[in-house]
């Protein structure tokens, strides 16, 4: 379990609790003796609040750093104990953990930023695709041809916005499952928690799984979870009602073609 430990000391510290460490008896001592294979950023590791578990301290990852990797010298280093090996192999899970959510801030508050009216487009879009829906309810009979139009018009319109957020997402969430595979999913760091702190309201936003995105039946018509395929659901069963419609009026005129 992560989490923030306030440390008296002008450097902008972030601590981290990794698993439990057995036979750290002799933490303090290791740290001095295994200094030399520290990561440039690591201040201090200290007991935890529990019994066996460590604490680490580093200064703030930007996220432009390269991945905190145990040097092969500390890897070949024979001389080190069992438990300096495993003090400095926990000291850089703690800091691949960090380093990842940092580099997923940096990499992922510039394209929530371009999300946001990319999103406020798909809202105005899809409201004139209702809009223009339900108009059938109220329209003439004569005029149902115009109104089919201004429909497909409104079709594409949305999905054009739909692919264009979609385009967003799926780099959102290669970023985001990328900062996982990294971290592991415990440590994740949601996308919506770097939207809050950039002052984005996403509570309404719709960002796929990221499998939905690469899999081999993203591109399938009506299949998926991506926003365009929730978009062809609703555009065909707009579709459909037509058809039942034109079917129980007997609507020889209107035909099939111009409701695919």
């Amino acid at each position: 379990m992560a989490e923030l430990i306030p440390l008296k000391t002008p450097l902008d510290d972030t601590g981290l609790m990794p698993r439990y460490q057995p036979g750290t008896t002799t933490w303090a001592a290791m740290a001095t003796d295994i200094s030399r294979y520290h990561h440039p950023l690591f201040i201090r590791s200290e007991p935890g609040r529990f019994e066996g578990w460590v604490t680490y301290s580093f200064r703030a990852f930007t996220g432009l750093e390269e991945e905190p990797l145990m040097s092969m010298e500390a890897i070949r280093d024979t001389t080190l104990t069992r438990e300096q090996s495993t003090e400095l192999s926990n000291q850089y899970e703690a800091a691949r953990v960090l380093w990842s959510k940092a580099r997923l801030r940096r990499q992922a508050g510039p394209l929530l930023k371009q999300a946001a009216p990319l999103w406020e487009a798909w809202t105005a879009a899809h409201g004139q695709l209702v809009a223009a829906f339900r108009e059938f309810w109220i329209i003439e009979d004569g005029r149902w041809r115009a109104q089919l139009l201004r429909l497909t018009d409104a079709e594409r319109a949305a999905e054009s916005a739909a692919e264009a957020f979609d385009e967003i997402a799926e780099k959102l969430t290669q970023l985001a499952e990328e900062q996982i595979q990294v971290a592991g999913e415990d440590e994740d760091l949601p996308l919506s928690t770097i939207a809050k702190e950039l002052g984005l309201d996403d509570s309404d936003w719709h960002i796929a799984w990221h499998g939905a995105y690469t899999s081999s039946t993203a591109s399938w018509r009506g299949i998926g979870d991506r926003l365009i395929d929730k978009v062809h659901k609703e555009i065909d069963a707009q579709r459909e009602r037509l058809r039942e419609v034109q079917v129980m009026a007997g609507d020889k005129d209107l035909s099939d073609s111009e409701l695919v």
